[in-house]
């Protein structure tokens, strides 16, 4: 279906938009063949949002529908709740301060089209200000204070409001928005639209191109378009049925936010904001492990209070991990007393507690890739040459160890078991969760939400049936989600 933009009367809609359908509000509220229609993108740009207005049940009844309404329904709460826009404000005063510096007036209207605003030295604020509110037309109003500049407001505006030398800019905007970036597409259009977000320049992203290609070929075939997204596209978050993280998360982190923002909205997120907190802190994972009697190496969590228990508790050398490291970074190995004191000391300015392990050495750890309980990948990430861990960051340049993927089959069976079964406890997402094998001994040294899934790699046994099972898991929860009672019905 076009896009359609949605106003309370179409007769006085000052814009000819190329690419979309203008109707009223009450069309769109009481024909059936707009409640027919499946998917698309709805532009509510009516003067009115406030609770119960035509503006709200637009919005509304397009999340029912399985539309992807602008500005949602969850957006059109906050433009109402003052603490919000205060916390905005707070989050973007540097943005803010370094923008409107240079003003004389003590009073300042920013109007926002689609993210930009018609001066392109206020793009980067226009583009953090929709990210946060995302609606067609917006209008914030700053005021300057004794400590500088501060957003006091921010509203949607109705076509109207749109001062006409405007007018060619915005429709430019509405033009290049309604015309949505290449994605790999199946023959015919696709059914649910993914948001993969990924940055191509990141040396530590979970996904390398090759990696992406294959799983947008694979979502394709499943009727699955995708497209890869940046930060800057988080107020579009909305115009999705499902978003699909590949950069490395954290909590404190673009894509905590992300994943926050989608789960709200009613997408299918992978990965879900709740193993994001559960995989990116390894404090949780000592206390649940311990709590489950999953195997692990000797470990403690250490205060200041408690730090010189270290080598009784779980003996020297002993490797001190960051809570919130993944994928081996900021993990360090103390191999003295002084050295230990000396590293938790440099830790301890970053978090209040630390977890210690015993250091178990050994030539290659398993890592295995558990999607929704089962088994997905199997591979040895062997130590990088020299080094105890799998990466290597000493000198100039970053070395990896050799990644050996191997059939499920060949894997130990007692490894097997005992990643899915750590794996269970943070969630039914996707996991990698890295393992040694000691003799008869299997540990779990953690859990990872966004294991590593690349090209020629992870994939070097199943080829395309690792894809095929990635996508069909966004499309078997997409399906069901639709039917579920109370669901958003997208798709």
């Amino acid at each position: 279906m076009k896009p359609l933009v949605v106003v309370e009367n179409p007769q006085r809609w000052p814009f000819d938009m190329e690419g979309a359908e203008v109707v009223s509000a009450r069309a769109y509220v009481t024909e059936p063949t707009y409640g027919a229609q499946r998917r698309g993108a709805v532009f509510n740009v009516c003067r009115r949002y406030g609770y119960q207005t035509m503006g709200y049940y637009v919005s509304l009844l397009a999340e029912a529908r399985g539309h992807r309404p602008l500005p949602s329904v969850a957006t059109l709460q906050t433009f109402s709740m003052d603490p919000v826009v205060r916390i905005v404000s707070d989050d973007m005063d540097d943005q803010i301060q370094r923008d409107l510096k240079p003003l004389k007036t003590d009073d300042f209207r920013l109007s926002i089209y689609f993210g930009r605003n018609v001066a392109r030295r206020y793009d980067r604020l226009a583009r953090a200000l929709f990210s946060q509110f995302p609606a067609p037309f917006l209008r914030a109003r700053f005021l300057r204070e004794s400590g500088g500049w501060r957003l006091v407001s921010i509203r949607p505006i109705a076509g109207g409001e749109v001062p006409e030398t405007h007018r060619d800019f915005v429709l430019g905007r509405a033009a290049d928005y309604f015309r949505r970036p290449s994605r790999v597409r199946t023959v015919g259009a696709a059914r649910y639209d993914l948001a993969l977000l990924w940055s191509p320049d990141d040396p530590l992203a979970p996904s390398d191109g090759l990696g992406v290609r294959r799983f947008s070929r694979a979502a394709a075939r499943r009727g699955i378009g995708v497209e890869i997204i940046t930060p800057d596209d988080y107020g579009r978050l909305g115009e999705f049925d499902a978003l699909f993280l590949r950069e490395t998360t954290r909590v404190d982190h673009h894509t905590f936010r992300f994943a926050r923002r989608a789960a709200a909205e009613g997408l299918v997120v992978l990965d879900d904001p709740e193993s994001i907190v559960r995989c990116g802190n390894k404090v949780y994972q000592a206390e649940l492990f311990a709590r489950h009697g999953v195997p692990c190496p000797k470990t403690l969590v250490v205060h200041a209070g408690n730090a010189d228990e270290v080598p009784d508790e779980v003996g020297m050398p002993c490797v001190l991990k960051p809570p919130d490291g993944a994928f081996s970074q900021g993990i360090v190995k103390a191999t003295s007393r002084e050295e230990l004191a000396e590293k938790l000391s440099a830790l301890f300015e970053e978090s209040d507690l630390v977890v210690a392990q015993a250091f178990r050495p050994s030539d290659f750890d398993w890592r295995v890739g558990v999607l929704d309980g089962r088994v997905l990948f199997a591979a040895r990430y062997h130590m990088a040459r020299g080094h105890w861990q799998i990466v290597s960051d000493a000198g100039e340049t970053r070395r990896f160890g050799k990644v050996e993927a191997l059939p499920v089959e060949d894997v130990p069976p007692h490894v097997v078991e005992v990643a899915v079964r750590a794996a269970s406890l943070i969630g039914d997402g996707l996991y990698g969760v890295d393992l040694k094998e000691i003799g008869e001994e299997v540990l779990v040294m953690e859990v990872n939400d966004n294991p590593n899934l690349d090209g020629g790699f992870e994939d070097a046994v199943l080829k395309d049936q690792l894809w095929d099972e990635l996508a069909g898991w966004f499309f078997d929860r997409l399906e069901r989600r639709g039917r579920a009672p109370g669901g958003n019905g997208r798709g």
